[in-house]
């Protein structure tokens, strides 16, 4: 499963974001990850957390982001759930098609039983068509 929160720059995605991976790990089963362009908000989530610093890593396009979730999937057999926070910044996709990369992330999701849910900046009217069924949050 795949869950959209979107909104514009500075409306308050992460905070719900924060508020629902914090929410979530309460009943989980198995792990939780989140990805963010730094480690601003390690000491806002829940330590059973994993968090991961993306901007560590020498990703140069969606492509590459696609495959370091991969990378995160094959070494966790008891992931159950990703949060990805600046999600078009991360996957290297601001003022870029994103139907390719959700598209890839819903396989994943369906291959591998994990649910991702996505910050993205942008308004509801510029998630294409195919994903707006997947908004769970819109500011």
């Amino acid at each position: 499963m795949v869950q959209l929160i979107v909104g514009k720059k500075g409306k308050g995605k992460t905070k719900q974001l924060l508020d629902k991976v914090n929410a979530a790990i309460k009943t989980a089963d198995g792990n939780i990850v989140y990805l963010d362009k730094s480690s601003k908000h390690m000491f806002e989530l829940n330590n059973k957390i994993r968090l991961i610093d993306v901007s560590s890593y020498p990703l140069k396009n969606s492509d590459e982001f696609i495959g370091f979730i991969c990378g995160i999937i094959s070494q966790d057999h008891d992931l159950e759930a990703m949060y990805l926070d600046s999600f078009l910044k991360n996957a290297q996709l601001e003022g870029k098609d994103t139907t390719e990369a959700l598209t890839e992330l819903k396989k994943i999701s369906k291959a591998f039983d994990i649910s991702f849910v996505i910050s993205m900046s942008l308004d509801k009217e510029e998630i294409p068509e195919a994903f707006q069924e997947d908004i769970i949050i819109a500011l």
